[in-house]
């Protein structure tokens, strides 16, 4: 048997690490997914994953490929923390783009095998119907112009829904704690190395630093407080907007919640009635219309836990350019507390990538530069004031 080509056997073995991955990471967010049937569908995809790399593996050992070990693929911390905690819409979104770029990158340029290539070829549909998939499932694009036609339901129901426009009002905060951290070490940062300038590291900076760090902590906390009373409050005013709607429209409502029974697989008639039979008490009509339209109207989260901790997440974070200061003044202490908030704002700005997605080590540099522009700014405008 001759050998096969070098480029066929290096794209058979990046498309089956390829696939062990995204299987992973299907998997990983399937497992987050409150709702049954996403979860399904990625873990449908995770098990189509599965099998392109079976496939993948027949292929090597046609051409005599040593298969490598399946647990050699590894999938990093980072990947399995992000795929923890970082919004699904997001990851989902990183996975689209994934798929994409393996579809571009392995699936298309011929490999010099024709058998390889074919199969590549075959891959490739799944691949891309994985991303369509993914971004039906984002709600964030149009469907393609050659998709199939959205049922009767779903468009007599999207036209009902456009009408409500307040639907979409408020959105939460994300991962307040890391970012009540990023501000806090930020702005005290400031204020620690402008007050060094001015100056030469006295006492001062303790004082200025810790009601800096005070000040900072105290404003998220209230900021935070705020901003979730105003979710609760919005969440509470879509609800009695949807009371208000079954009010003044309540044909328009009942024919709503029958489309809703009918997209769950009923006929229409037997939807029609099921509603009649809803409507007949409005507070059961709303409460089954806020479950469909608006996720139950939950609130984002509590006012008194998102301003704990946000101000403690700000108070953690402003305090570290301080504490240097406690034991020692002047050029030691300058130089002591630079290094230490720099640190600092590598590490925060790499736990950022949890959310952002994006590099760790990325995140972090740009971290650590915003915070050396900062220091070197303050700390200038502090010896203009010397």
């Amino acid at each position: 048997m001759s050998e096969p080509p070098r480029e066929a056997v290096d794209r058979l073995l990046a498309a089956w690490r390829g696939e062990i991955r995204a299987g992973a990471v299907y998997e990983l967010i399937a497992r987050r997914e409150g709702d049954p049937q996403r979860a399904e569908i990625l873990r449908r995809m995770a098990e189509a994953e599965s099998g392109h790399r079976r496939r993948l593996e027949q292929r090597m050992h046609e051409l005599g490929v040593p298969v490598p070990d399946p647990g050699a693929v590894k999938i990093s911390r980072w990947l399995r923390l992000q795929a923890r905690f970082a919004p699904i819409d997001r990851l989902l979104a990183a996975r689209e783009a994934a798929e994409s770029d393996e579809v571009d990158d392995l699936y298309l340029r011929p490999t010099g095998d024709a058998k390889t290539d074919a199969l590549l070829r075959e891959i490739r549909k799944d691949e891309r119907s994985h991303s369509m998939a993914v971004n039906e499932m984002r709600s964030e694009a149009p469907a393609p112009a050659d998709r199939a036609p959205v049922p009767p339901a779903q468009a007599r129901l999207d036209r009902i829904l456009g009408r409500e426009k307040w639907h979409d009002a408020g959105s939460g905060w994300m991962s307040g704690a890391i970012y009540g951290a990023n501000d806090g070490l930020a702005a005290v940062f400031g204020i620690v190395t402008g007050v060094s300038g001015a100056t030469g590291g006295s006492h001062f900076v303790l004082t200025a630093g810790v009601a800096g760090a005070v000040a900072s902590a105290l404003s998220m906390a209230t900021g935070a407080f705020l901003a979730e009373r105003s979710e609760l409050e919005v969440a509470a005013a879509n609800v009695e907007r949807e009371r208000q709607e079954i009010v003044e429209h309540p044909d328009e409502e009942r024919e709503e919640l029958s489309l809703f029974y009918q997209l769950k697989g009923l006929d229409e008639a037997t939807a029609d009635k099921l509603a009649e039979e809803q409507s007949k008490d409005p507070e059961a009509l709303l409460r089954l219309l806020t479950i469909e339209e608006l996720g139950g109207a939950k609130a984002a989260g509590d006012p008194v836990q998102g301003a704990l901790a946000a101000g403690i997440s700000t108070g953690l974070g402003a305090i570290i350019p301080v504490i240097p200061f406690i034991w020692m003044t002047g050029d030691a202490g300058i130089v002591v507390a630079g290094v230490v908030s720099l640190i600092a704002h590598f590490a925060v700005g790499a736990a950022k990538s949890l959310f952002t997605l994006r590099s760790w080590w990325a995140s972090g540099f740009e971290m650590t530069l915003a915070g050396v522009i900062v220091g070197g700014l303050t700390y200038a405008v502090g010896l203009a004031f010397a």
